[in-house]
């Protein structure tokens, strides 16, 4: 079965959220071909196993009453109700370090595109630089050492958000 589309999250098994398997979904009973495999937070301690369909019609979010990301960093943002649903309630989340944040720009969510390849993070100049180690806190010198160890899937990690309107790249560092 295909995959549905997630506009803020366009290849999840690409970025290690969804995975190809053969098991059952908790919420519609169905084997799909694909579970999510990460964040899911309700009220309830339990783990479902859930299909990518039961993420995004939103009978997942609705039958836990829960959300697969963190509404609060979008909301702090001003960005609509509608878009702070479909992303917490809709999209799959992805695993971090620390609590997950949904970057925002254009007065919208961005899409999240997973680790953020080695070539981007060597090539970050300028600018673009500046802005990220401004937002993330960090100074040159400490840039300098993550930048030459930094590794897809490592610690720390570093993630990439694309704008769906200008398309500006936002890079985001998480760590233990």
């Amino acid at each position: 079965m295909a995959l549905p589309f997630f506009k803020y999250h366009p290849d999840p098994v690409a970025t290690g959220s969804v995975e190809a398997c053969d098991g059952r979904c908790d919420c519609c009973g169905e084997s799909n071909g694909f579970l999510y495999c990460s964040s899911f937070y309700c009220a309830e301690e339990i783990e479902p196993q859930i299909c990518p369909m039961c993420i995004a019609d939103g009978s997942a979010a609705e039958k836990w009453d829960g959300m697969f990301n963190d509404d609060f960093p979008l909301s702090e943002a001003g960005i609509s109700a509608a878009i702070i649903a479909e992303v917490g309630q809709r999209t799959p989340g992805f695993s971090s370090w620390q609590q997950e944040r949904w970057e925002t720009h254009c007065g919208d969510a961005c899409a999240f595109y997973g680790d953020a390849p080695v070539a981007e993070v060597k090539a970050l100049r300028g600018e673009a630089l500046d802005d990220f180690l401004r937002r993330e806190g960090l100074d040159k010198a400490g840039w300098s050492m993550i930048q030459r160890h930094y590794q897809p899937g490592g610690n720390p990690c570093i993630f990439k958000f694309v704008c769906l309107h200008c398309h500006i790249v936002i890079y985001q560092i998480d760590g233990t």
